[in-house]
């Protein structure tokens, strides 16, 4: 009797190894609505993490208590209801679209679902569901070109925490930085020219506008601003051979605080090369996976208002790689990789 049960079972354990994988894209989060208490409870949660703010926290909760989220919530939400769509949050809504694409691309080979780092749908939430759904081996996808201890490495400390409350936990991997990676290049490379020989004037400048961290944080030895850097050469060489007319320069965006931020800030180059003469400029974001409040209000709708009021004429904001062709190629090869032997 006890023979016929492990026969028995066998095959089903072979069909929940071969079904048992799962693929998890992790974004960094969203508020539920843009409102000002819905920004508040995320801008709790974000802010909290020592990861995203390297303050002592016997030093920092009185001032993000009594100070930050009295007052930034409601002009955060302003900036959300500019952008916001009827599918809700752009950077939910695409992150959910990008792992519907991928799912498609991927098949049976595996389970594809999403997650945001702060917010919903949570990274605990959707591991566990992933694992009663019988995955057994999941990679995990941070979605972050450049690493950064304020985006990857939070990812994993949220992934560390909900592993410690499974008494059956799945086998890990993670998705490396792909700062890099040549099918990264490519993506942004083959994205960003469709985009620009698309508009209907020819920009002079490309201004490649990273998201900022303090320089506190990269003196501590933080690899995202080397990460950068390196994806803006590596972009730049590809760019330049086949629109050698385009100059290009890279900034830094979201400045918050009094602390020293990396730099050249985003809004003081687009003012300077207004002022300098630069009529025409186009922005793109490719630190992005996918477009955001960042992207769709402060480059797009702040950006262009400084832009244009120091006596610029016509600024394009590009997409970012999104769920588009070159984007889920990349993204498909990526994972493509990382699956593999499983």
């Amino acid at each position: 009797m006890a023979t016929r049960d492990r026969q028995s079972a066998e095959p089903r354990r072979a069909e929940q190894a071969d079904g048992g994988i799962g693929v998890l894209l992790v974004n960094l989060g969203t508020p539920d609505a843009p409102t000002a208490p819905a920004v508040r409870r995320y801008l709790a949660e974000f802010l909290s993490d020592p990861r995203v703010v390297e303050i002592p926290a016997i030093a920092w909760k009185p001032i993000l208590h009594g100070i930050v989220l009295r007052t930034r919530p409601a002009k955060s939400a302003h900036a959300y209801q500019q952008v916001w769509t009827p599918d809700g949050s752009p950077l939910a809504a695409i992150t959910r679209a990008q792992a519907g694409r991928l799912q498609e691309r991927l098949g049976a080979r595996a389970r594809v679902d999403w997650a945001m780092r702060y917010g919903n749908p949570s990274l605990p939430s959707r591991l566990e569901a992933m694992t009663q759904a019988g995955c057994e081996r999941i990679l995990i996808a941070p979605l972050y070109p450049q690493y950064s201890g304020a985006t990857t490495a939070s990812v994993m400390d949220k992934l560390g925490e909900a592993l410690g409350t499974m008494r059956a936990q799945p086998a890990i991997r993670t998705l490396p930085p792909y700062f890099d990676d040549p099918a990264y290049i490519d993506a942004l490379e083959a994205d960003l020219l469709g985009q620009v020989e698309a508009l209907d004037f020819r920009p002079e400048v490309l201004l490649l506008s990273f998201h900022g961290m303090p320089q506190r944080t990269a003196d501590l030895g933080d690899p995202y601003y080397p990460h950068c850097l390196e994806t803006a050469r590596l972009l730049t060489e590809r760019l330049a051979r086949r629109r050698p007319d385009l100059r290009i320069e890279t900034s830094f965006q979201s400045r918050f605080g009094r602390a020293r931020w990396l730099e050249p800030s985003t809004e003081d180059v687009l003012a300077a090369e207004a002022k300098a003469g630069t009529r025409r400029l186009a922005i793109a974001a490719p630190g992005f996976s996918a477009d955001c409040v960042e992207t769709l209000e402060e480059l797009a709708i702040r950006g262009r208002e400084v832009f244009e009021e120091a006596g610029g004429e016509t600024m394009a904001v590009l997409g970012c790689l999104n769920d588009g062709a070159a984007g889920m190629d990349m993204l498909e090869a990526l994972v493509r990789r990382e699956l593999s032997g499983w």
